[in-house]
């Protein structure tokens, strides 16, 4: 079921989010070669805490952490561990908070250190895509426009989305309806209406959109 929030609700989300940002890019400090994925993880925890909110991954489907620690061919949902980051990989942050009973949801991808120009290419197309999508979101378009917008232009750019996995409606529960796919037909899909909340994920990859489970049996990877 679609939840519509008023503005109240909404106001609660955006303080939500505004606090998870400022941990992210606390977080998003300490990335450099040599340190270990589990470093996040306990430094997150310790900031959630601190503030009195509650981390919204942990336990969703037996999650083990706050984190997810996503490696370059990784793309969600990697628990942190004893793994050291590497220069010239790319590496993604993943994590939500709860606050006031109300959740928001962040990722970002970087480079390690300097990485390649194939690499960069790649966190570009795949921001732009997430713009070319936020463009999409307003009352009276619909979910298929803003698939259609991400799987367009990543295609244009020689690259394909991952279909198996998606964004998805967000509030009292991180993951509420609808999903949010990031393939579409301009036109086609649910409709949108004011008071929905939802989370954009484009998951972009060089080679095929084809993805299976990592070895930890939470993530997945291309």
């Amino acid at each position: 079921m679609i939840t519509i929030k008023n503005e109240s609700q909404i106001e609660k989300m955006r303080e939500s989010a505004s606090i998870l940002v400022e941990i992210m890019k606390g977080l998003k400090n300490e990335i450099k070669p040599g340190v270990k994925t589990k470093l996040f993880e306990e430094r997150a925890s310790k900031l959630v805490k601190q503030r009195g909110l509650e981390c919204s991954f942990k336990g969703v489907h037996d999650y083990p952490a706050c984190t997810c620690t996503s490696i370059n061919d990784e793309i969600v949902h990697v628990p942190p561990s004893e793994r050291k980051l590497k220069k010239g990989d790319l590496f993604s942050l993943d994590m939500g908070v709860e606050f006031d009973n109300y959740h928001s949801d962040m990722a970002f991808t970087v480079g390690v250190g300097k990485v390649s120009s194939e690499k960069q290419k790649l966190m570009r197309v795949t921001r732009e895509a997430l713009m070319k999508g936020i463009e999409q979101v307003s009352p009276n378009n619909t979910l298929g426009d803003i698939g259609h917008a991400i799987q367009s232009y990543v295609g244009n750019e020689g690259y394909n989305v991952v279909e198996q996995l998606c964004g998805h409606g967000i509030g009292q529960e991180v993951h509420q309806d609808p999903q949010v796919l990031n393939k579409g037909e301009a036109g086609k899909g649910l409709q949108l209406e004011e008071g929905m909340v939802i989370c954009l994920e484009p998951m972009v990859t060089l080679g095929s959109g084809e993805i299976k489970r990592t070895d930890d049996g939470h993530g997945f990877k291309t």
